[in-house]
């Protein structure tokens, strides 16, 4: 941020996401912080997620243990665990506050007592701004984004902000749409509301029941 923005707080941030931008940083240490709003912006139609029939094994092969907002520092550590990161320690902080005040969650994936993967965001109104993601087992990143969708459609949710498209995102639905149209998304996933914890976390049969992509 320049020395004459005002201090980035967690409100500034919440407000940030619900006019439609997002914040990075070029690096763990960096104190910076830039405004991103994408030309063409990635989004998950929480209908359209693909649970493929290689993803769908997998699940049911796997004894994970699925929690909302258990770990959700440990999640934001896993995601910045990389050797490039956009999610500076300034960044990581304001996420935290966003959690204590009931704005940010976190879905976590466990194998017995280890983290093995998971995804975090941001709610407001029926949108939720997805963050990042991180695996540490195979397919793990899909596994909880299988999971977090069920789960937002359960609570009521409309939009899942991706940010942006990358092939990983595209082979479970992701699409891309104009900047203006994303923003006239947003303006109508604002009018409502939905909780995230209105919800335990979905079960396998309910995520199972999700459309089947061939693969």
């Amino acid at each position: 941020m320049r020395d004459d923005a005002p201090p980035l707080t967690p409100q500034l941030l919440l407000h940030a996401y619900q006019a439609g931008v997002f914040p990075m940083a070029d690096s763990r240490d960096d104190p910076e912080v830039f405004w991103v709003d994408p030309r063409l912006r990635g989004i998950l139609p929480l209908g359209e997620f693909h649970v493929s029939r290689s993803l769908r094994r997998r699940m049911r092969n796997v004894s994970w243990t699925v929690t909302h907002n258990k770990n959700f520092e440990g999640i934001v550590d896993g995601c910045a665990d990389r050797t490039d990161t956009w999610i500076s320690h300034d960044i990581a902080r304001l996420y935290s506050a966003l959690h204590r005040m009931g704005h940010a969650h976190s879905l976590e994936l466990w194998e017995d007592d280890q983290l093995v993967g998971g995804v975090y965001g941001v709610a407001s109104g029926t949108a939720f701004f997805g963050e990042s993601m991180f695996s540490r087992r195979k397919d793990a990143s899909k596994v909880a984004l299988a999971y977090l969708t069920t789960h937002l459609s359960k609570c009521g949710f409309t939009l899942f902000d991706t940010q942006f498209l990358t092939d990983h995102l595209a082979s479970l639905g992701a699409i891309e749409v104009s900047r203006q149209h994303y923003h006239l998304l947003l303006h109508d996933a604002l009018q409502s509301s939905a909780n995230f914890n209105d919800y335990p976390p979905a079960t396998l049969q309910e995520v199972l029941q999700r459309k089947t992509q061939t693969s």
